[in-house]
């Protein structure tokens, strides 16, 4: 039996991908337009997605990793419009779930985990509540997208020196570039619209923070000796391999516009 074409295969997981990530976009955007709640929704599912991923790249138990999905359960509840919303008790039930998982499991590891899905939850939705928070929080969703799109594009079409080798072997310099490039013409773009100039000029920062991100996160799988964190998700893996970029560019992004709106 003869192997399949490498090259057709590659065709063949790129078409994946690509129907994949319209299809995530499109449901992250309806989300979106449809206003709080819907959105809360699907940020409060996407960040429960993620907490049992990395437990599972933590190798914790089965108990253990239910244990730290229902923790996170009481700050994404309290995120809910129906309930406390994006603020500061919502912040303080994170640390809070945090403190109680490490005390109860023991596992540092673990709490981390709060911190890294419950955070960029508080952050996105933070900009969603926000009165503009349809522009903000499509701006930070898609500046992560289209950083995905140009560094996929420059890397596999320009090449060139490896960015972090010992950790993720495929991403290089050019696709740094390229990644921030894309996401500083989308900013632009959306200038156009209303997107505050301040915005737009951190936008770059903001890029180069999501490839961070997606570096964090291989590192984390290359610990655990896996090339996913899931495989929820066709062609791409898990939940987290998708929103590794916008777990610290939401926060940063949050915080760059409570700021602003603080200096004006």
């Amino acid at each position: 039996m003869s192997e399949p074409d490498p090259v057709k295969r590659r065709k063949s997981d790129l078409a994946v991908r690509t129907v994949a990530s319209i299809g995530m976009i499109g449901v992250a955007a309806l989300a979106l337009w449809f206003g709080q709640f819907a959105f809360w929704l699907l940020v409060a599912i996407g960040s429960l997605f993620m907490m049992a991923e990395w437990a599972d790249l933590y190798r914790v138990s089965r108990q253990h990793k239910r244990l730290a999905q229902y923790a996170l359960m009481v700050p994404l509840a309290i995120l809910s419009p129906l309930a406390a919303g994006a603020g500061f008790l919502t912040l303080g039930l994170i640390a809070g779930a945090a403190f109680f998982i490490v005390i109860v499991t023991r596992q540092p590891g673990l709490a981390r985990g709060i911190v890294y899905c419950g955070l960029p939850a508080l952050a996105i939705v933070l900009l969603r509540d926000r009165p503009d928070g349809l522009l903000l929080a499509f701006w930070a969703m898609a500046l992560v997208w289209a950083c995905d799109i140009g560094a996929y594009f420059a890397g596999r079409s320009i090449g060139g020196p490896k960015l972090a080798p010992t950790i993720s072997p495929n991403k290089t310099w050019a696709g740094l570039i390229g990644g921030v490039i894309a996401a500083s013409v989308f900013a632009s773009v959306l200038y156009e619209v209303g997107l505050p100039f301040h915005l737009v000029a951190a936008t770059p920062l903001l890029a180069v923070l999501a490839q961070m991100g997606d570096l964090y996160e291989s590192q984390l799988k290359r610990k655990a000796g896996v090339k996913d964190s899931g495989n929820v998700l066709p062609g791409h893996g898990g939940v987290m391999d998708r929103l590794d970029g916008l777990v610290p560019v939401a926060p940063a992004a949050a915080l760059m516009v409570l700021l602003a709106g603080r200096l004006v």
